[in-house]
């Protein structure tokens, strides 16, 4: 038991195993200069979250879809950023993400006409049926990429896509390594980070299934 033990620990804490079955999960990034131009950016909810005691919203790692997102829209390969998610808890605990985002990026200077928001859904099935009630009130917008982790984004495509969006996809919070090129520390070293990011990934490939057996994808 205690050689089964070992083997399970460093199996499930070594990271360039993690990411070898990782990287045939989640879609690939893509370089800001091979992304074409599109009318809207859809940003996945999920980035943050809020701290009552000093009243501000709190970025988590997947907050690298706004950073993203907004050097699309800076770089103008997106003209207009749709945010879209209200919050996940099941409790009330100040988070409601698509309105303060907004009210975020206004104070960063984005003109509030190029935000919309979609302030409603908890989850990525709502987030999809939600938006398209969004976007039916604004016909100009044609084109759509879609900004969510690459763990995530399989989910998220599938889901757009039943509502009757098709997107591309702007994988970021990237967890594999793309290249196959690893540091010699990777290979070796045992990282318990691991054990979390395992744990998102069976997330995602569980509720992927769930979906499916939904209807919702």
């Amino acid at each position: 038991m205690k050689w089964y033990a070992l083997g399970i620990f460093l199996f499930f804490s070594n990271t360039h195993i993690f990411s070898e079955f990782c990287r045939t999960w989640e879609i690939p990034g893509k370089k800001i200069e091979n992304v074409g131009n599109y009318d809207v950016g859809i940003v996945l909810g999920g980035m943050f979250e809020y701290n009552d005691d000093l009243d501000a919203l709190s970025i988590r790692r997947q907050g690298d879809r706004l950073i993203q997102a907004v050097t699309l829209y800076k770089t103008g390969k997106a003209k207009k950023l749709l945010i879209t998610g209200d919050s996940g808890y099941v409790s009330e605990r100040g988070l409601h993400e698509a309105k303060q985002v907004k009210e975020l990026l206004v104070s960063w200077g984005i003109p509030e006409e190029d935000i919309l928001t979609e302030e409603s859904s908890i989850n990525t099935y709502e987030n999809a049926v939600e938006t398209v009630k969004v976007l039916k009130k604004h016909k100009e917008i044609k084109s759509y990429i879609l900004i969510t982790s690459g763990i995530h984004m399989r989910r998220a495509l599938a889901c757009f896509a039943s509502a009757g969006i098709k997107c591309e996809s702007f994988s970021t919070d990237l967890y594999s390594n793309q290249t196959g090129d690893y540091h010699w520390d990777q290979n070796i070293i045992p990282n318990v980070d691991n054990f979390t990011t395992w744990n998102k990934l069976f997330k995602e490939i569980v509720g992927y299934i769930v979906y499916d057996v939904k209807g919702y994808l």
